[in-house]
């Protein structure tokens, strides 16, 4: 391979990482702040559970790129998506958001 491609390649892969690691920023922020500061208690507190109980099924739905899809993830993505149906994020993304979480 020759270095101008190696080069090129490197680049690439470089602003690919940098576009995800920016949308898993903004997915990350966007679950902290709508599940920590909803202004009704019980409804922050049950979603927050929701979304701590599905951190070991989120784990393994990302070690095995969604081929592992647990009933506590889909829980917590439902959840997710009803509160902000604005939020345009993957599967994968909200999950590695939950593990963050």
């Amino acid at each position: 391979m020759s270095p101008f491609r190696l080069f090129a390649a490197a680049g690439l892969l470089s602003l690919a990482t940098s576009a995800s690691a920016t949308s898993f920023v903004v997915t990350t922020d966007w679950i902290a702040d709508a599940f920590g500061s909803s202004s009704d208690a019980t409804s922050s507190t049950k979603d927050d559970k929701v979304i701590r109980a599905a951190r070991d099924a989120a784990a393994s739905f990302v070690a095995t790129n969604g081929a592992i899809r647990g009933a506590q993830l889909e829980a917590a993505l439902l959840q997710i998506r009803e509160h902000a149906p604005q939020l345009q994020a993957s599967d994968a993304q909200l999950a590695e958001a939950i593990l963050s979480h």
